[in-house]
């Protein structure tokens, strides 16, 4: 898609850009510009680029509206339920299944699944997809995941997690053992993955506690004090040891057990309805990280 920027237009490639598709919202004209999927002739874009009459600007995937992008219900994805209220409900994510909905359209995500069934979801949230979830998983990772059913729940529990009142403990099947029983170590995005930035990375903390090894692997609990992107992942392979298939952090495959292997274990949450009572949630640990636990010589897990 090629736009031609016309006299009194000129400015700022952004400004262009929300002006041309009115509906489609910041967020989504940000995160194509950090896909690096706008150009400026014939250059990757930043939202601050000034532009002039005639230059031309390079869409690789098209702006659609907010309502477009909603998450859209899928009864076809079953749901395992491990906590509801009126104001939340918490589910059990499997591997291999995305959070939300990344284009318009999109379904077979949890997201989708969660708006089939509790139809108030679909319009709560900062961003249309997230269909109520006050955080993501990774595709890869399994586990508990909290979506709201009140703008009020939603509200809540953003802040909790934000605040990091959340207490969050992973599993994981990792190469090795850490180096370390601890990792504060700022992560920056770049591309489809993180790395450790000390100049311009965001706060980010995780505590290792380490529950069986083997030599060439370890069961390892971890706490995640924040919640940045691959935050785990990355702290374990910081730490030298990256998860067992977590081929994107040098995670050495487990023959015969695609994959990689970190499971959303146990969570502690603020109640949703701000009374004092608090809810910890547990996931059942997923047949296939049994299954890969022993191929490696590991106790099952609890």
């Amino acid at each position: 898609m090629k736009i031609t920027v016309e006299p009194g237009e000129e400015g700022r490639v952004d400004k262009v850009l929300a002006k041309r598709y009115p509906t489609a919202g910041r967020k989504q004209l940000a995160e194509l510009f950090e896909a690096g999927e706008i150009k400026l002739k014939g250059k990757r874009a930043k939202k601050g680029d000034p532009v002039a009459a005639g230059d031309e600007i390079t869409l690789e995937r098209e702006p659609v509206s907010r309502d477009a992008r909603r998450a859209q219900p899928d009864p076809s994805i079953a749901l395992e339920v491990i906590h509801e209220t009126p104001e939340l409900v918490v589910v059990h994510k499997p591997s291999g299944v995305p959070s939300q909905p990344l284009q318009a359209g999109e379904l077979g995500t949890m997201a989708n699944a969660i708006v089939a069934r509790w139809p108030e979801c679909a319009a709560i949230g900062d961003d249309v997809r997230d269909g109520g979830l006050v955080h993501r998983l990774d595709i890869g990772t399994s586990g508990l995941l909290v979506a709201a059913r009140t703008a009020d729940a939603y509200r809540r529990l953003r802040e909790a997690f934000g605040k990091g009142e959340v207490h969050k403990e992973y599993l994981a099947i990792v190469d090795g053992a850490p180096s370390v029983n601890e990792v504060d170590a700022p992560l920056s995005q770049r591309g489809d993955h993180v790395a450790v930035d000390h100049n311009d990375g965001l706060t980010a903390s995780t505590t290792f506690a380490p529950f069986e090894s083997t030599g060439s692997h370890s069961l390892v609990r971890c706490f995640a004090k924040t919640g940045r992107m691959h935050q785990v992942r990355a702290h374990l392979a910081f730490a030298g040891s990256p998860i067992a298939g977590d081929v994107l952090y040098k995670g050495t495959p487990i023959e015969g057990h695609p994959g990689f292997f970190l499971h959303a274990y146990k969570m502690h949450v603020p109640a949703a309805d701000g009374s004092e009572t608090a809810l910890e949630m547990i996931a059942p640990v997923p047949e296939r990280f049994r299954a890969a636990a022993e191929a490696v010589g590991l106790k099952s897990p609890p």
